[in-house]
């Protein structure tokens, strides 16, 4: 693996091998693993977990990180070839990206949806010029189209509670909220749940649709795994002996669809219908009271400490799989 950007870089079988590792990994850590290696950290958006998990993965692997803000105290950077550059942006990535991996040993890069439609998400600009000119191993803080690090740490929480994952039932609905937040954390849950075999329902309104291109991409997946993916549009159905409730908001796909966001907001009572045992998780940040209830956030169900500690225990086994170079 040259680099972790897409949940394709692993495939099915290579997310099993992260999860495999990160379990072993938790009982018995693996010392200064990283030591001497330096991973530069390009943020072209804030961040909180992502960032703290990434510099204590090489904190406690013996390593350093190097943590970059665009537009606070770093030039801010143009990604898009054949333009003229006479506006605020300072530097293209074409000069950028290579300097910066002259200096570091891995490149990860924060770039989120710019809102310029499903096929620029797929086209993933940033994230892939950087794949191209930093002659180092990149990875993905969250990019147009995926968080495949939020989605291994997903598979690992819901791993964790479950034990195997071949078949388990899983569902991933959508949450209300005041912005158009990206599909980047939504494909990722899809993608790695459908390479992890499991039996993933995704529920939205109408409007709310993702990507062709990262549906087909998860039935693949789930055809090489003996999995399932079904998109629904009623909660009932979608959650009907489920055993993990995922909620994450999207924006639409056309910028016109409407929606009631109270009927679309996780309760307690969305779990009536579910596996006694089934457990609610999230990414974070989430807005309380808005995309989810407080009593189902602060409740026995609510998993979202772990999924975040969890960041920290699949990107180190990602860190280790790419310092041997690109």
């Amino acid at each position: 693996m040259k680099h972790f950007t897409h949940i394709a870089d692993l495939g099915p079988e290579g997310v099993q091998e992260v999860l495999d590792q990160a379990v072993a990994w938790k009982a018995n850590a693996p010392g200064h693993h990283l030591a001497g290696r330096i991973l530069g950290m390009v943020f072209f958006n804030p961040s909180l977990r992502t960032r703290t998990s990434f510099e204590a993965a090489m904190i406690r692997g013996g390593g350093n990180a190097i943590v970059l803000e665009v537009g606070n105290g770093v030039w801010r950077l143009e990604s898009r070839d054949g333009v003229v550059m006479d506006g605020d942006l300072t530097e293209h990535l074409r000069e950028a990206v290579p300097v910066l991996g002259r200096y570091t040993d891995f490149l990860a890069v924060r770039a989120f949806s710019d809102g310029g439609g499903l096929d620029a998400d797929d086209a993933d600009s940033v994230i892939n010029a950087f794949r191209r000119f930093a002659g180092v191993p990149v990875i993905s803080m969250e990019s147009a189209r995926e968080h495949p690090c939020q989605g291994l740490a997903d598979m690992l929480t819901v791993r964790e509670n479950f034990g195997d994952l071949q078949n388990l039932p899983v569902t991933l609905t959508w949450a209300p909220h005041i912005k158009r937040l990206p599909r980047a954390v939504p494909n990722s849950f899809l993608l790695s749940a459908a390479a992890s075999g499991c039996d993933v329902r995704v529920v939205h309104p109408e409007g709310f649709d993702l990507a062709p291109s990262v549906l087909e991409q998860a039935h693949e997946y789930a055809r090489a795994t003996g999995g399932k993916v079904s998109v629904l549009r009623d909660r009932a159905e979608a959650a009907a002996g489920s055993k993990v409730l995922y909620a994450k908001a999207w924006g639409p796909t056309d910028g016109t669809a409407e929606v009631r966001l109270e009927d679309w907001m996780t309760r307690d009572s969305d779990f009536d219908m579910m596996h006694r045992d089934a457990i609610f998780c999230h990414c974070l940040p989430v807005r309380r009271n808005l995309e989810v209830s407080e009593t189902v956030l602060d409740g026995p169900r609510s998993h979202v400490i772990d999924e975040a500690e969890n960041r920290f225990h699949v990107q180190r086994v990602i860190l280790d799989r790419l310092k041997g170079g690109a």
